[in-house]
């Protein structure tokens, strides 16, 4: 069914974002790879961090899922099926079809973890002898994003809660012995202003990306900003039009690089050097090699590209790397220089600033 214009809430669209180019390219790689693990967006109150995210929702295209399911699931990939969907379909029931939006959920700071996770009524199931589920946010999460601002500032057992089902896929409910589980898969991005506290090691390493965020310096992009701004809060579907165009085809490169994910190679030479800066880096685990690979792949897919160059690696690998570093508990996470000089040395790159 068409939209109602006259009802239609308009996003600022995402190719009209100027700068922030880390957080636009953590965002798109999640998009076409979420097995990544999402992004971490830490920079300063008033750059655009809501603004983005929203956007890149607005700019995703509408999926199919099951009509009357609450947890989104598709009509076909048994993986992305609640089992309660995989039940109906193994007794040939006709399940209805629809197409909608891909979901963007606000955490809110105050979130309970029966809010998040959803909670089973003991009563309804040990009396009529159902598992009455009422769905929580990541039910309402799947296949979507999950977004938390001021993620630091969440009780560290939520944010734990939230990168268990980022990682599995699912999420599991058990009270009183009765366990109910169902898909979780979304891009989760949490942001934060880096003077509000950080996020603990171990949770910010569980974190695939971390893009950093700063206030604009250069006063003419300043003024293209808040021109750009004016405009669309003055008329947002003329705005919205005008825009239409490199809508369509960023939408396009972003169905286009996930369909043909699964095709892109990274040479094992490649895979080799960037597994020797992480050791060089003395990066705990494996997630740091996993996610700079998945990441390169993904912004190969992303360009069009079958084989992954030194190049993608080269853009990812600071996003992939800076946040895992081990560093002085007075020291901020690092800009990127530590990964960037090793990742130079091991890939025999030039220094662009030595000239």
């Amino acid at each position: 069914m068409a939209r109602s214009t006259s009802t239609k809430r308009y996003v600022f669209p995402f190719t009209a974002i100027v700068g922030q180019d880390e957080m636009k390219l953590s965002l798109m790689l999640n998009v076409i790879d979420p097995k990544i693990g999402g992004v971490m967006i830490m920079g300063d109150r008033g750059t655009g961090k809501t603004t983005t995210i929203r956007a890149l929702t607005d700019l995703l295209p509408e999926i199919e899922v099951i009509a009357d399911c609450p947890f989104s699931s598709h009509p076909t990939d048994r993986d992305l099926m609640s089992d309660w969907v995989r039940e109906r379909k193994e007794k040939d029931e006709t399940l209805p079809v629809v197409r909608r939006q891909v979901q963007m959920v606000d955490l809110p700071l105050g979130a309970t973890e029966d809010r998040v996770c959803g909670t089973i009524d003991i009563e309804k199931a040990l009396s009529e002898g159902v598992k009455a589920f009422e769905p929580g946010l990541l039910a309402k999460a799947n296949r979507g994003i999950l977004y938390v601002d001021e993620v630091n500032l969440l009780d560290d057992h939520l944010v734990d809660v939230l990168l268990d089902s980022a990682a599995s896929g699912w999420n599991t409910v058990e009270r009183e012995g009765i366990s109910i589980r169902h898909p979780a898969r979304f891009v989760l991005v949490g942001s934060g202003n880096p003077e509000e506290g950080e996020l603990r090691p171990q949770l910010l390493d569980r974190f695939g990306m971390h893009a950093e965020i700063h206030t604009v310096k250069d006063p003419k992009m300043r003024v293209q900003i808040v021109r750009q701004r004016t405009e669309f809060d003055q008329d947002p579907a003329q705005f919205t039009k005008a825009h239409a165009r490199e809508q369509k085809e960023l939408q396009k490169r972003l169905v286009e690089a996930q369909k043909n994910l699964q095709q892109v190679h990274i040479a094992p030479e490649l895979e080799v050097k960037i597994s020797q800066v992480c050791s060089e880096l003395d990066v705990d685990g494996l997630r740091g090699d996993i996610v700079t690979n998945r990441a390169a792949k993904a912004l190969a897919s992303l360009e069009g590209r079958k084989e992954v160059t030194v190049d993608d690696i080269s853009r990812v690998i600071v996003l992939s790397l800076r946040h895992r570093l081990r560093k002085d508990p007075l020291e901020t996470i690092d800009t990127g220089y530590k990964v960037e000089r090793v990742f130079r040395r091991v890939f025999d790159v030039a220094d662009e600033d030595a000239a």
